[in-house]
């Protein structure tokens, strides 16, 4: 069976997400997992695909991106998969197909995972760099608040007893921001 995972890390990558699933499906793929988050964040459509899949299962992926985070989190999914009898396949690998079920397979898998990963650093010192360059010049804000625009919504669903996890979902935004807009009464927020 193959079983498939799509993410992207924001809500404004939705065309990116159905594309993958599109992508999965097409593939032959009966059950997609997916999800929006950032691969940093706890990702739970990962994780329930891994606890899905069954021996002789494949889990299909379209990037090798959209899966792990680092080099050491791509080797521990490729482990779990394989303690499963789980081959790995990533349909866009560098312009063709990589599968895990063969040694060279898992070497170009564990060669382009560092590849990946020292990239990502390399992109996220320059945009380091970038922002510092914009803040000294005056023309960087950062992005805008977005707990802050729902701050009288969080006090009324506190008002009415709605607990702070349940707040943070109902609102897209994190418990320390309910706690932080529910500590500060004067009407300023996080």
């Amino acid at each position: 069976m193959l079983i498939g995972y799509a993410r992207t890390s924001t809500a404004e990558q939705l065309a990116g997400l159905e594309a993958q699933q599109r992508q999965l499906v097409a593939t032959g793929c009966t059950k997609v997992f997916s999800e929006r988050v950032s691969s940093v964040a706890v990702r739970d459509q990962l994780d329930l695909a891994l606890e899905f899949v069954r021996e002789g299962d494949a889990l299909v992926v379209a990037r090798l991106d959209r899966l792990a985070r680092s080099t050491t989190d791509l080797l521990s999914i490729v482990s779990t998969l394989e303690r499963k009898g789980v081959a790995l396949r990533v349909l866009d690998f560098g312009g063709s197909e990589m599968d895990t079920k063969s040694p060279s397979g898992r070497m170009l898998l564990t060669m382009f995972a560092a590849v990946a990963e020292f990239e990502r650093s390399i992109m996220l010192a320059r945009q380091r760099e970038g922002i510092a360059k914009a803040k000294g010049e005056g023309r960087y804000r950062g992005r805008a608040p977005t707990a802050r625009a729902k701050a009288q919504d969080v006090r009324a669903l506190a008002q009415t007893g709605v607990g702070a996890s349940a707040i943070a979902a109902k609102l897209s935004i994190s418990r320390a921001s309910v706690y932080r807009i529910l500590a500060n009464q004067s009407g300023a927020a996080a």
